[in-house]
């Protein structure tokens, strides 16, 4: 299996505790993946992103290519045990699209809104 590295919201309640939850599946079956917090500038270099892009979805690079949203989603799942049907259906073409749409117009958006709003009130 090849290395997949996951870029997230360490920050965002949901995200840390979605990430926290994928990360125990891989460290119990020791596979080669690695969790990278948006927060750490030294990540947001090594994958050419900014914070504020980082934030706005999530991003998984594996095999050379960078995934972001609902297919790096896809690519996560297809390396977790338990979650491999998850991304078979999610790639069905009708399934992809209202998910796509979903994360992209609801999802996405309300947890960015939700993390600009925590970054207010720290500042």
């Amino acid at each position: 299996m090849s290395k997949t590295d996951i870029l997230y919201n360490g920050a965002c309640p949901v995200c840390s505790r979605e990430i926290a939850h994928y990360r125990r599946l891989s460290t119990a079956r020791d596979l080669p993946h690695r969790y990278d917090d948006l927060a750490d500038t030294e990540n947001l270099r090594t994958w050419g992103v900014t914070a504020d892009d980082a934030a706005k979805r999530l991003h998984v690079r594996k095999d050379g290519r960078i995934y972001v949203g609902v297919p790096a989603f896809i690519a996560l799942w297809e390396d977790l045990p338990g979650y491999r049907w998850l991304a078979r259906f999610v790639k069905l073409p009708g399934v992809f699209h209202a998910a796509r749409w979903t994360y992209n117009r609801i999802l996405a958006p309300l947890l960015y809104h939700r993390h600009v709003r925590r970054q207010r009130k720290s500042a």
